[in-house]
């Protein structure tokens, strides 16, 4: 394993990083940061809790000219709330080698942000539609920027926003650096880096577990009408200390969080439609446990890291495995052990198959009376002695010898088969 050091990180980011428990460079930022250094278009792929973010962050950091004020780093990303983490922890390692970020998200004040823009930060943060919105008011200037980050890239193209983003890369300068970060790497984000990207260099990583092994993962086979009344079982019963229940829809969230309130449970809920400072408000409260139980959309699967969230509950089964594995991380964090319950009915079971296809396991499978209906660690068992059994010897021999005729095989008789 190298060093930061070894990769070209100057001391203070260093002793920044070890000040914070950050001792060595993961696998992504090993292989991308001296990649980042030479200058060149990077597609990079790899899973959440890999260290993407100082993988693009650190390099970018002392390629800053800390005596011109302008804008010279662009990072978007999908969510307002990866947006404010990538800020929050890049802002302590800016500060001690005169970086000035900012962070630019719907939800805010315009006044504020024009005013933070006055100063011609180093490095902007941003979401897609917030930063074209700056753009085309003229309040940020894109002819200055170097180099440009898409962070989730894959995200953004789910969430509807590669227009916005398209936009964004034909109004900047041609000269600069493009760096793509995404857990999987489709198509069409595929055709936006050959368009936009020049002799691009690939770096993948691939974890030796796709998901986290700190969370059990269990999965109920339900009905559709008795999802409700199964989930509000399961909070009773196993009282946990902060979960997070996910929803497909911020319609759903929406009246499971009546309906769990109804039932005298401690809630609240984000999604969508809620404004920046309400949905700051409410993870606030639910990060000091002023509600036991968070009913949130997928916007909370990624950028959300609160400690002492012991259980997720997936009360709808997500048809994206990225954010089943985000849905699952925000439990299981800091060396803790974690729950992921799933409820699901017959209807989802091809969505399951899909999840345990890519995550490389079998879920643990249970009926409603708490009966188990397949054990992922027996199928997995049984896999693994299947794969080591001798390949069963076959009694065909070839043709040309003719052997299996003396042996009194004679074969299917086409030609009669055909004329009758």
């Amino acid at each position: 394993m190298k060093s930061f050091e070894t990769i070209g990180i100057v001391p203070a980011l260093v002793e920044g990083l070890q000040k914070t428990g950050i001792k060595e460079p993961t696998p992504i930022q090993e292989k991308a940061i001296p990649v980042i250094f030479k200058g060149r278009d990077i597609i990079a792929k790899a899973q959440t809790g890999t260290g993407k973010t100082l993988a693009f962050a650190l390099p970018l950091l002392q390629r800053v000219h800390v005596d011109v004020y302008q804008e010279q780093v662009l990072m978007i990303a999908p969510t307002r709330e990866l947006v404010k983490q990538i800020a929050d922890d890049i802002r302590p390692l800016a500060q001690l080698i005169g970086v000035d970020v900012v962070a630019l998200i719907g939800g805010q004040t315009i006044e504020g942000q024009l005013q933070k823009l006055g100063r011609r930060p180093h490095m902007i943060v941003g979401t897609p539609g917030r930063l074209l919105d700056h753009y085309r008011r003229g309040s940020l200037s894109l002819e200055t920027i170097r180099a440009i980050v898409l962070d989730e890239a894959d995200q953004m193209l789910h969430m509807g926003f590669l227009p916005d983003v398209e936009s964004i890369l034909q109004a900047v300068n041609s000269n600069h650096q493009l760096l793509l970060f995404s857990a999987t790497i489709p198509d069409k984000i595929r055709a936006l880096a050959k368009t936009y990207m020049t002799k691009a260099e690939s770096v993948t990583v691939a974890g030796k577990h796709v998901t986290v092994d700190t969370v059990e993962q269990r999965v109920y086979m339900v009905k559709a009408s008795e999802k409700t009344a199964e989930l509000i079982k399961h909070i009773q019963k196993d009282n946990p200390y902060l979960a997070i229940v996910f929803c497909n829809t911020k319609d759903r969230a929406a009246k499971l969080s009546g309906e769990l309130i109804g039932a005298g449970l401690s809630v609240c809920e984000i999604h969508g439609d809620m404004t920046q400072g309400r949905r700051t408000q409410v993870l606030k409260e639910f990060t000091k446990g002023r509600h036991q139980i968070l009913v949130a959309t997928d916007i909370a699967a990624r950028g959300i890291d609160i400690e002492g969230i012991s259980h997720v509950y997936n009360y709808d089964v997500t048809h994206d495995v990225d954010y089943y594995i985000h849905r699952i991380g925000r439990t299981g964090r800091a060396g803790h052990t974690g729950l992921a319950i799933t409820f699901a009915t017959e209807a989802d079971e091809h969505w399951l198959r899909r999840i345990e296809r890519n995550i490389q396991a079998t879920i643990t499978k249970y009926a409603p009376n708490g009966q188990v209906r397949i054990k992922g660690a027996n199928r997995a068992e049984k896999k693994v002695k299947a794969t080591k059994r001798a390949k069963p010897t076959s009694s065909y021999q070839a043709t040309k010898k003719k052997v299996h005729k003396a042996l009194g095989h004679k074969g299917s008789n086409n030609r009669r088969r055909r004329s009758r």
